[in-house]
C-alpha cells in the first residue's frame, strides 16, 4: 500500500497519560496537582534552554525540576524520588483512544512514527509498555540531535530520515509549543487538546485542531478520501 502521508506523533500527554503520576505526587508534595505544575515547570526550562542553544537530556531536566516543585509544598524530593519518577514516566499508560486510532490510520495508509523530546531508550519502554510499538514504524528521538523540541532539527532528522517532503508529513501532538515548531520546519500539524491545553494565541492555525487522537484519525482519513 502506499503511503498517503506521515504522522509523526508526539509522545507525552499526545499519546501517554500523564495523569497516571498523579498519586505519586499525592504521596510526594500532597497535592495530585503538583504533576502539571512540574511538568509546566519542566517544559519551561526545555524551552529556555532551547531558546538559548544549549542542550540536557530531557529525563534530567525532568528530574531536576522535580524538588523545586516540592520544596513549593514544603516537601523534599530525594534522589530516590528522582528515580522512582523516571521509572513512572517509562510505564506511563496510553490514553484509551490511542491505539484504535493508530490501527485505524495505518490501515487507510498512513505510515507512523514518533517524534519525542525522551531519549530513544526512554521512548521505547515508554511505548513498549503501553502496548504501541508494535504500531509504530520508527521512534525518533530529540537527543539524536542534541536539540530539544522546538528546535528545527528534530523535525527535519524525521523527514530527511524517512525522506519525505515536509508538506507530506503532519505533527500530532497536545503542546502549543510542538505545533509551533513543526509549523515553522513545513510540516502540517495536528493539534490536540486535551484537557487544559489551547495553541498558542501568537501562532498560526494547526492545521487540523482535534479533541482527541481519535478525531485526528477521522479528519486525516476523511481528507485523504476526498483527494
Amino acid at each position: 500500500m502506499e503511503v498517503c502521508m506521515l504522522c509523526v506523533f508526539d509522545v507525552n500527554e499526545t499519546l501517554l497519560d500523564l495523569a497516571a503520576l498523579d498519586d505519586f505526587f499525592a504521596g510526594l508534595t500532597g497535592d495530585p496537582s503538583a504533576r502539571r505544575d512540574w511538568f509546566d515547570l519542566m517544559i519551561h526550562n526545555a524551552l529556555a534552554l532551547t531558546a538559548a542553544r544549549s542542550y540536557q537530556p530531557f529525563g534530567k531536566i525532568a528530574a531536576a525540576c522535580l524538588p523545586a516543585i516540592a520544596a513549593t509544598r514544603g516537601r523534599t524530593a530525594t534522589p530516590e524520588h528522582q528515580r522512582e519518577l523516571g521509572e513512572r514516566l517509562r510505564r506511563l499508560p496510553a490514553h484509551p483512544d490511542v491505539h484504535e486510532a493508530i490501527t485505524r490510520l495505518r490501515a487507510a495508509g498512513f505510515g507512523v512514527v514518533t517524534l519525542t523530546n525522551s531519549v530513544a531508550t526512554v521512548a521505547e519502554d515508554q511505548l513498549r509498555n503501553a502496548g504501541l510499538r508494535p504500531l509504530v514504524d520508527a521512534v525518533y528521538s530529540a537527543d539524536q540531535v542534541g536539540h530539544l523540541k522546538p528546535a528545527p532539527e528534530p523535525y527535519q532528522l524525521v523527514l530527511a530520515t524517512e525522506q519525505v517532503a515536509p508538506s507530506d508529513a503532519v505533527l500530532i501532538a497536545a503542546h502549543g509549543w510542538d505545533i509551533t515548531g513543526a509549523a515553522a520546519a513545513g510540516l502540517a500539524t495536528a493539534f490536540v487538546s486535551r484537557g487544559r491545553h489551547r495553541p498558542l494565541p501568537a501562532s498560526g492555525t494547526p492545521t487540523f485542531t482535534a479533541t482527541d487522537v481519535d478525531d485526528v484519525a477521522t479528519q486525516l482519513i476523511a481528507r485523504h478520501a476526498g483527494r
